[in-house]
This record gives C-alpha cells, sequence and structure tokens, in this order.
C-alpha cells in the first residue's frame, strides 16, 4: 500500500485512489481522521492543515466529476471579476458541464448542463477548468436581475485593475463580449442593452454605480479623463470630471487608505488635483454613500454643478 499523502494530487485525496492502491475501504475513512485528514464531500479529502477553501472544494469536485466545469461565480472568482454581492456567494460552487451530464442543486453546489459548451467557452485558471473571461461574463450579464449588478461585472472585465490585491490587466475586449452575447439566448437581448452601458475606464465597482446613478440623474460627466497639475509635471486621472463647470468627482472604494502611506499619497493626490487648471472643486463620496444613498450623492454633484456654472 502506498502512503496516503503520496496519492494526493495539489492536496486532495479521492477515496477511490486510495481504495485502489491496497487500503481497505472499510478502514480508511478511521484512518484519514486520525490522522488529520479533512473531508471535503463524500469520497475526497484534504491533507492535514491545508485549508478547504472555496478552491480546493472546486478542485475537489473536479477530480470526482471530470465533466464539470467552473463557471459564473466560481469563474469570476478564479478570473478576479468583480461582482455586486460577491461576498455572499463566495461559498456556492457553480459549474457547468455538457448534457446529459446531471444537474445539481445544493446549498453550496450549483451544476447547469447545456449544449453551448465549446473548447473555445473553456481554459484552465489557477489550475482549475473554467469558462474563458467572455463566456463567464455573456453568463454572469445574461442571469443577472439588475443593470447595476451586470455593467459592474461587464467593466470589471473590460478593464485593467487592482482586484484582491492583485492587479491584473483587461480580461476581455468589448467586441468579444459583443460576439458572445449575438447568439440567440435567453437573457441575451436584454444583456446587450446593459453591455451599451459599460465603461472600460472605470475604477472600481462603486465608480460604475456612481456612473449609471448620475446618469439616471441627467448626469453625464467624463470618466477617468486626463488632467495636468499647473506647474505640468504631473498627470491625475479623477474618477469623474465635469469640465465646464470644473468640477471633479472621487468615488473611495472600500479598501480606501487601508495603511498610513495610503492616507499620505491619497491626501497628496487630493492636493495636485486641486492645482489642476481645469478643475475648481473636487467632491468625494464613499463607496457607501454611492451604493446607500445615491439620491444624496447625485443631488450634492447638482447643487455643486449649479454653484460653479456661470
Amino acid at each position: 500500500m502506498y502512503e496516503l499523502a503520496i496519492l494526493a494530487r495539489g492536496g486532495v485525496l479521492l477515496t477511490v485512489w486510495a481504495v485502489a492502491a491496497g487500503w481497505p475501504p472499510g478502514r480508511l475513512a478511521g484512518r484519514l481522521r486520525r490522522e488529520g485528514w479533512q473531508r471535503i464531500c463524500r469520497g475526497a479529502w484534504a491533507v492535514p492543515g491545508k485549508e478547504v477553501d472555496w478552491r480546493v472544494r472546486a478542485t475537489a469536485l473536479q477530480l470526482l466529476r471530470p465533466e464539470l466545469v467552473c463557471s459564473h461565480g466560481t469563474a469570476a472568482g478564479l478570473h478576479r471579476i468583480e461582482r455586486l454581492g460577491a461576498a455572499e456567494w463566495v461559498d456556492l460552487l457553480e459549474f457547468t458541464a455538457l448534457r446529459p451530464a446531471r444537474s445539481t442543486r445544493g446549498d453550496r453546489i450549483r451544476v447547469r448542463t447545456t449544449v453551448h459548451l465549446t473548447d473555445r467557452d473553456r481554459t484552465t485558471r489557477r489550475g482549475l477548468r473554467t469558462t474563458t473571461p467572455a463566456r463567464t461574463v455573456g453568463d454572469l450579464i445574461r442571469s443577472c436581475v439588475g443593470r447595476e449588478e451586470a455593467v459592474v461585472t461587464a467593466d470589471s472585465a473590460l478593464a485593467r485593475r487592482m482586484v484582491g490585491g492583485v492587479r491584473r490587466e483587461a480580461l476581455v475586449r468589448y467586441e468579444e463580449l459583443v460576439a458572445e452575447l449575438a447568439a440567440p439566448r435567453r437573457g441575451a437581448a436584454r444583456a446587450r442593452a446593459w453591455l451599451r452601458l459599460a465603461d472600460a475606464a472605470s475604477g472600481s465597482p462603486a465608480e460604475t454605480v456612481a456612473r449609471l446613478r448620475m446618469g439616471d440623474a441627467g448626469l453625464h460627466p467624463e470618466s477617468q479623463p486626463t488632467v495636468r497639475t499647473a506647474d505640468g509635471r504631473l498627470l491625475l486621472r479623477p474618477d469623474f470630471l465635469f469640465r465646464a463647470q470644473g468640477l471633479a468627482v472621487e468615488v473611495e472604494g472600500h479598501a480606501f487608505h487601508g495603511t498610513r502611506r495610503a492616507h499620505e499619497r491619497d491626501v497628496a493626490r487630493f492636493n495636485a488635483l486641486h492645482s489642476c487648471p481645469e478643475v475648481r472643486r473636487v467632491l468625494r463620496f464613499t463607496a457607501g454613500e454611492v451604493f446607500h444613498r445615491p439620491d444624496r450623492m447625485t443631488a450634492t454633484v447638482r447643487t455643486a454643478l449649479a454653484a460653479l456654472s456661470p
């Protein structure tokens, strides 16, 4: 019999591997528990000391069911595509499989079956089989229940930005999303309308929501324009700029400041922004204000614009 740790792959051991290596099925579970192995799901165990997070669970399920491809929210996590309310669903694993695989729904796993899953729709990311960024965004916004949720997802994939402490490049081009949503699938028509609202210049989910809410109020600033300080030495990109009135609007994300150094950088940037000839006033809003009190945000912007108008 091989040692159990030798049989594991990526920190995961399947019961069938141990049995095939000669371990008696009746004694295996007890032995694993005594040695500190952690049960991931039926038929799969994690090596002692390994954190059983969503990626380990997804690895175990793909080893047990090779037909499963990470999709929707789980694929978004692998690609670092931001979504509204993603923290509420981090424990839910979502997969897609070609028919005639069995569909599965439960508290912590959802498997969808489809006939629309080609090799072009699949890739490997962080060791897991997953849908491509374009297919992932298409799946998500076709199934979205709201405009803001859909546009936040599209903006995130289209933009180069910092996500979860990792700076990544843009994941997909706008034309790729147009092609992905061209197929006549359920939810595609509504998704195409939402995609037209996407803006690759958006820097965060809060910025996306702020832009949409200002648009609803008839306010249409430039997103992430380039301005230069009065001495010409520094280029800055405020989140939004109403150029005619000289009003810049900044939206601070959830991770705003965080450290003394980040706070110092933000203060220096704020002062530099005030020195730009194009900027007469700067308004700052927190992500909480954008998400929970958007009407107050737009009213404040409207009042400032009126005061700055000739």
